[in-house]
């Protein structure tokens, strides 16, 4: 159940299936075609837009099954992206890399370690030979590893 009235009631910004067809062969599956209107979306965060699309689209309850086939997004949107502040050039210069791909990891377990036990995995990893480790997604200031 969904309380609204008037108030909080805001078609502007509300989703539209412009499009819905069957997929072939099938008798209960349907290709949606469904637009959003740019101003939903903070400008240059791919995070607010892939959590607003798939975080609460695949959260719909209602929804028995769903998979996410393809995502058009408008240039102007793409233009708020500013790009990272170097590129592969500058990288590889800077780590004196050249010739070979990048190779890298994640820590894991991604969750739990200490601070000091996440420093040794990726000096271990570093010395063992990988360019650089990434955090995972879920590392953040956490009681048991502060930043």
């Amino acid at each position: 159940v969904v309380w609204t009235d008037l108030l909080t009631a805001c078609d502007l910004y509300r989703a539209k299936a412009y499009k819905v067809d069957a997929v072939p062969n099938t008798s209960d599956q349907y290709f949606a075609f469904i637009a959003y209107d740019i101003d939903l979306f903070e400008e240059g965060s791919i995070a607010n837009l892939t959590a607003s699309i798939i975080g609460n689209v695949f959260g719909f309850k209602a929804v028995k099954a769903l998979r996410l086939e393809d995502m058009r997004i408008p240039v102007a949107y793409l233009k708020t992206f500013q790009g990272p502040a170097t590129g592969i050039i500058s990288e590889r210069e800077r780590m004196d890399k050249f010739g070979r791909p990048f190779l890298g990891a994640t820590v894991k377990p991604k969750l739990g370690l200490s601070g000091k036990n996440y420093g040794r995995v990726v000096y271990e990893g570093l010395r063992g030979g990988l360019d650089f480790l990434k955090d995972d997604e879920n590392i953040n200031s956490q009681p048991f590893m502060r930043w």
